[in-house]
């Protein structure tokens, strides 16, 4: 069996549990010995990265290497296409969620304290979110042919954060129709409804809890 070493809000620990679900893969989750960033879990994990995978003697701490792994390992059913374009496609749009998307939301976590509140980063950040999703839309018109891959496991996640953070920080996001009929069906996907039915409540206790309101 595999064993995970994650954190409950980690938006990449939960990209990776939507793949570990599609597969129908067995895992144990661990936390982090000692916390994440400690010493202790960096004797282990010596990046010090979440997550982080063991498989029999195998020790991988980067999301896209373990993602890449396990596609090899476990071919079926398959999350990248078989065309080379394609494949390559699907990797781009997972590049574009873990360098262009993800950071621009990420950007935001340091406002969302009360004390910590700064309305003209959301607002800036907001304008950038949009046109990120402005740029997704784009690049779904020439996608990849495979209805749920490798490149699509972070974005309900990273959807999901725009949710919990819009009222708690006065997001004004623009969301593209072609995003949202994007979403609706990647989240209809039952590795990724399963995986927000459990994440979403951790998400928002987080976030009621750091925004300082009822959760």
């Amino acid at each position: 069996m595999l064993t995970i070493y994650a954190i409950p809000p980690s938006l990449y620990c939960a990209k990776l549990r939507i793949l570990l679900r599609h597969k129908n893969l067995e895992w144990r989750e661990l936390p982090p010995p000692g916390g994440y960033g400690s010493a202790a879990y960096r004797q282990v994990v010596p990046s010090g990265n979440l997550p982080a995978m063991l498989d029999g003697d195998l020790l991988l701490a980067d999301g896209e290497a373990i993602a890449e792994y396990l596609e090899e390992r476990y071919p079926a059913p398959p999350m990248l296409p078989r065309n080379p374009a394609d494949r390559a496609k699907m990797r781009e749009r997972g590049r574009f969620h873990d360098t262009r998307l993800e950071p621009a939301l990420r950007a935001l976590l340091g406002s969302i304290a009360p004390d910590r509140r700064d309305a003209a980063l959301n607002e800036r950040q907001s304008a950038i979110l949009s046109e990120k999703l402005g740029q997704l839309s784009r690049m779904l018109e020439t996608g990849p042919e495979l209805a749920f891959g490798l490149g699509d496991c972070g974005f309900p996640i990273t959807f999901a954060w725009i949710d919990a953070l819009t009222p708690p920080l006065a997001l004004s996001v623009a969301w593209p129709a072609a995003v949202l009929a994007f979403r609706a069906r990647i989240e209809a996907e039952p590795a990724v409804a399963a995986e927000l039915g459990a994440y979403r409540p951790v998400l928002q206790g987080w976030v009621a809890k750091t925004a300082g309101s009822p959760a």
